[in-house]
């Protein structure tokens, strides 16, 4: 709830409430830090999945605080969420090893990805043009690894991460969209929706404290431990 709030008064800083500028600057930061605070309070997933969310988390973070100035702010932001989806690249090859769970994933994003560039690439400026290929590239392959481990483990944690990566290239290819090609009604709501339902899910993804849901989790043979199913 404390999330929903916060995201919702954020969002109310958007084009259509010239008033309260104030509103971003404040409730932008602090959704994604609750978000953080709801990684904090899950287990730890496989081999140190947490750490790398958090840390993917982290560069969210600054990418937040960087496009609060959308001019001046642009390129370090997207240096930010770069950075952020390298790390739950990261993170979710820990218990899933890159490009061999699902192959057909990859291709689908890959996909996606060219048919987005195709329609961004005339708005571009010039100079924008490698960060841009590079971002694309690093959030289709972040999206790519979390759909093939959902396909490989089969698991509701590991689809929550999917669903995760999905929402965020739906989330980018808005904001892309209304950057470089045409401004979209109530852009800000859906980019910032998608965005936050995007985070949350990724830090959902890891197991709850102290529960063990079905299919998410087995006890370790021989201890009282338990340990992500492979």
């Amino acid at each position: 709830f404390a999330v929903a709030a916060s995201a919702l008064l954020a969002i109310a800083a958007a084009p259509w409430a010239p008033g309260l500028p104030w509103l971003g600057f404040v409730f932008k930061p602090l959704t994604t830090v609750l978000v953080m605070g709801h990684a904090l309070s899950r287990d730890d997933g496989p081999r140190g999945m947490r750490r790398w969310l958090l840390a993917g988390l982290v560069a969210s973070l600054a990418g937040d605080v960087a496009l609060l100035w959308p001019r001046q702010g642009f390129v370090p932001g997207l240096v930010s969420f770069l950075i952020a989806h390298l790390c739950y690249l990261v993170a979710f090859t820990r218990d899933t090893p890159l490009l061999r769970a699902s192959p057909a994933a990859f291709a689908a994003y890959a996909v996606v990805a060219g048919a987005l560039l195709a329609v961004l690439w005339p708005g571009v400026p010039g100079p924008l043009h490698v960060p841009v290929l590079a971002y694309v590239t690093c959030l289709a392959a972040m999206a790519a690894q979390a759909a093939a481990r959902a396909v490989r483990l089969r698991q509701p944690l590991a689809r929550r991460a999917a669903v995760g990566g999905a929402l965020f290239v739906c989330s980018d290819a808005l904001l892309a969209l209304d950057r470089f090609s045409a401004p979209l009604p109530a852009a800000s709501l859906l980019v910032l929706a998608t965005y936050w339902a995007a985070q949350w899910c990724i830090a959902s993804s890891l197991p709850a404290r102290e529960s063990i849901n079905a299919g998410d989790a087995a006890p370790a043979p021989g201890t009282g431990r338990t340990r992500t199913a492979s």
